[in-house]
């Protein structure tokens, strides 16, 4: 299989996975802190075992890799707390519409660091995408609302809640570049040096002294760690590594398409024609980035034989 059409199925894969994650983070019912803990302690589990069971293990990794490994786990992590912290001051929806400015990020760092090429096609389908999510966000219903809880709601802190969003958005950007920094090395053992040093980080501030008493709030971390860490991290950081930043970036507005259908499934949420547009457009635009479609027909200058892209 090529590379490129493999690491699109494991970004449209780990991109589905993402979308569900609201829902068992809400269910869970724990505290922020907790609840990214918990998802690193159980990821760290699940990809330890994965390691040890491929043999990674017995190999020994150079401290540059470690190095860089732990440094994009930091920029996860703060990445998650910032989010996480930001559906509180400004509303879910505004929140996310703000963290998905994270591709317009990774593509101008790609740009920056790899010398990727920025053309007028590739923007104008990121524009495309990211419009499409402001339909979505303008199509939410307001607060007060029968559609269901935090899906209008505007925090006291709004302001400090889109810079929270803009700085998850930047630190996702942070750590998917330095993801890049590792080709070669098996992103099970990147996604397990990250999700490590996220225990280690956040061991001081989890609240031990509360844990959940009830099964389904373990199964809830349990599956935030097993799947929507570890299975997921494991598919995108194996997409990263295959797919040009700029596919990568499109095939990531996947992720708001899947949380809408689940708020409809789970919640009952009606989806808006504007939303409805809007998820339409972010599907045509990652299509459109995938297949190398056209939004115009380049004019080839006369006497040349070859059209200007």
């Amino acid at each position: 299989m090529d590379s490129t059409v493999r690491g699109t199925i494991e970004m449209t894969a780990a991109m589905t996975i993402l979308g569900t994650i609201g829902w068992f983070v809400v269910m869970s019912g724990q505290p922020i802190m907790d609840v990214v803990f918990w998802r690193c302690a159980f990821g760290a589990i699940t990809l330890l075992i994965i390691c040890a069971a491929l043999g990674l293990l017995r190999g020994r990794l150079s401290l540059r890799i470690v190095a860089i490994a732990a440094l994009g786990g930091a920029a996860i992590v703060v990445n998650w707390l910032l989010l996480f912290s930001s559906f509180s001051r400004a509303s879910i929806s505004i929140a996310t519409a703000v963290y998905n400015t994270q591709p317009f990020m990774l593509v101008g760092f790609g740009a920056l660091f790899f010398s990727e090429r920025l053309t007028m096609t590739k923007l104008a389908w990121l524009g495309i995408a990211f419009t499409g999510m402001l339909l979505i966000v303008q199509g939410s219903p307001d607060a007060g609302s029968d559609a269901g809880p935090n899906t209008g709601n505007v925090g006291t802190d709004y302001f400090t809640g889109i810079a929270m969003a803009l700085g998850a958005a930047f630190f996702w950007a942070v750590a998917a570049i330095v993801t890049k920094k590792l080709k070669g090395t098996p992103p099970h053992l990147i996604a397990l040096i990250q999700v490590c040093v996220g225990v280690v980080m956040l061991a001081p501030f989890a609240n031990f002294s509360q844990l959940p008493a009830d099964a389904w709030s373990w199964s809830m971390l349990a599956t935030l760690g097993v799947v929507h860490t570890g299975l997921m991290y494991i598919l995108m950081y194996g997409a990263i590594q295959k797919l040009p930043t700029h596919l990568h970036g499109s095939l990531s507005f996947i992720y708001p398409v899947v949380a809408i259908l689940v708020d409809v499934v789970a919640f009952g949420h009606r989806l808006h024609p504007a939303q409805i547009v809007g998820a339409a457009a972010i599907l045509i635009a990652a299509a459109g980035m995938n297949l190398g479609w056209t939004l115009w027909k380049s004019k080839t200058p006369a006497g040349s034989t070859q059209a200007i892209k």
